[in-house]
């Protein structure tokens, strides 16, 4: 019995000392690895060494181990292999900024069921010598980082380790230079654990793109994209309804019939609300697309998917619609972009008076632009309101404007930048704007937003309200704010947001949105009768003062 009890302890003892490590796990260290060494160890972030190709070498290599004791003298003999670190005193030096650091996290090396004491002390050595001076992967362009020294392989599935690599290059870009990384859904951590499996499943270029897709979309960020003509084509559609339409109350809306190049009668009437495409109700279109389509909310989800409900690769779209009180079942024929002739939209004025007595001036913040600023508002100065209307994309027009408009300055906003020389650190500038002007205007500032309200329109939105008789009407913002990185993953043009901004008391806007003071939205009675209800509602404020 003693000799059997010895046996098992034996046994166990060894056990324990060669952890067995699932493939994931293995993966998961080496991508973490990875993307530390690459901007943290001098020697690797002065560009000294192929860091694609020793990927590409390690990935191969981890298929021939298989527990902790092997893969700590795997990441040891690797480390060794880079050279010699100096010591860095400057590293230890305290820079005179307040940091946000909730998008720090290097407690991973501390991961004692992953990696050795030895390796451990190795990485912690690493950090605390990181690499300070400019790094050969990435630059500084005003306020904004970019990526360089990159290589592409392509947007076609090759193999198993360059799905793993754009997976791991893409992965370490957000680890390090997202800045609301802190605020996805899921668990940054967790997203590489659930990706990686994928990622070693896709075997087409449609998979590899989808698989791509999903993983963009985990950053839960309206910024972000990824340009695929093959999930454009293949997974929405190559045809579309000849209709335009207007989304409300969970339904669609039809505003506008185009013509066909055919001359062929169109089904479908102006007002038509479009409840059902081909069996699927619009929010479960919506949901559909949402595992591809990242954006910072539901609402947001909504207005990417917009112009996407009525495409297919179909001959005709089966639609339920509600004409007149009656709900009717229709086969609508569909036309390539090519065979549908669109009529160009009226542009709209950049500024006009909505009355006769000149009381209430509009503004159309999309249009307008900093070299009409002082026109307009020599003209619309004796206005007693102002209304801008927001809800769309504006030219830059903050400053010059904010110069008119307020009495003082003011700090509206606070950026968070990144860190160069501590990455996935942040730190906290405040932003003023504004001057001190006795002669700024006086009269109630009227600022319209929804969903289509982003970035720079957010920002602009939050200079507005500094001043003194603001009043947002409207929709929730679409939470998307600051400024983006724009770079490729497998030949693929994408972005995230790398720059946080937040109200000057931390208060957040990612995936919240600019809370409008008086909430209102479309409705389908509303579009149907080709009302501006949100326009309408800052008109009755500024006549009833509620």
């Amino acid at each position: 019995m003693r000799k059997i009890s010895l046996f098992i302890l034996l046994f166990l003892s060894l056990h324990f000392s060669a952890q067995i490590l699932s493939e994931t796990q293995k993966l998961e260290s080496l991508c973490r690895v990875w993307g530390f060494l690459k901007y943290y160890h001098p020697n690797v972030a002065k560009g000294k060494f192929n860091w694609d190709e020793q990927l590409f070498q390690k990935i191969d290599e981890l298929e021939n181990i298989n527990d902790k004791n092997q893969l700590n003298e795997f990441y040891s003999n690797w480390i060794e292999s880079l050279g010699k670190i100096e010591e860095c005193k400057e590293c230890l030096k305290q820079e005179n900024k307040i940091y946000f650091l909730k998008n720090f996290d290097l407690n991973w090396i501390n991961d004692q069921n992953i990696f050795s004491e030895n390796v451990i002390q190795k990485l912690k050595f690493i950090q605390d010598n990181r690499n300070i001076r400019e790094n050969y992967y990435f630059g500084i362009n005003g306020r904004k980082v970019y990526f360089r020294n990159e290589n592409s392989y392509g947007s076609k599935f090759i193999s198993k380790q360059i799905n793993l690599f754009e997976l791991f290059r893409y992965w370490n870009y957000a680890e390090y230079f997202f800045a609301y990384k802190y605020k996805t859904d899921q668990n940054w951590n967790d997203v590489l654990k659930e990706m990686i499996p994928k990622f070693l499943t896709i075997t087409t270029d449609e998979n590899y793109h989808l698989t791509l897709a999903e993983l963009v979309t985990k950053t839960d960020d309206s910024h972000a994209f990824l340009f695929s003509r093959l999930i454009s084509l293949n997974q929405y559609g190559r045809k579309n309804v000849p209709v335009e339409y207007s989304y409300a109350e969970g339904k669609l809306i039809v505003t506008k019939l185009n013509s066909n190049i055919f001359n062929e009668e169109n089904p479908l009437k102006k007002g038509d609300v479009i409840y059902d495409i081909n069996g699927f109700t619009i929010p479960q279109k919506v949901n559909s697309f949402g595992k591809y389509l990242p954006a910072s909310n539901s609402w947001g989800k909504i207005n990417k998917s917009r112009y996407l409900f009525l495409y297919t690769n179909k001959d005709s779209t089966d639609l339920k619609i509600e004409r007149d009180g009656q709900n009717l079942a229709l086969r609508v024929k569909t036309y390539s972009q090519k065979e549908i002739i669109s009529q160009k939209p009226t542009v709209p004025e950049k500024w006009k008076f909505l009355d006769d007595e000149k009381k209430i001036g509009y503004v159309n913040m999309g249009i307008i632009k900093r070299t009409d600023l002082d026109e307009m508002f020599e003209n619309l100065r004796n206005a007693e309101s102002i209304i801008f209307d927001s809800r769309n994309y504006p030219n830059m027009t903050i400053l010059p404007l904010s110069k008119l408009l307020l009495p003082e300055n003011k700090i509206y906003y606070q950026f968070n930048f990144p860190e160069t020389n501590y990455l996935s650190k942040f730190y906290i500038r405040k932003n003023s704007i504004g001057s001190s002007n006795s002669d700024y205007y006086k009269g109630n500032v009227i600022i319209l937003v929804n969903e289509i309200t982003q970035s720079q329109a957010e920002t602009t939105v939050m200079m507005l309200k500094q001043h003194p008789k603001a009043k947002v009407i409207g929709g929730y913002t679409s939470g998307a704010n600051g400024d983006v990185i724009e770079f490729n993953i497998a030949d693929l043009k994408t972005c995230f947001t790398g720059l946080g901004a937040y109200y000057p008391n931390g208060t957040e806007t990612q995936r919240i949105g600019i809370i409008p003071d008086i909430i209102i939205k479309p409705t389908i009675k509303g579009i149907q009768e080709e009302k501006d209800e949100i326009l309408e509602r800052a008109l009755k404020y500024i006549k009833d003062g509620y």
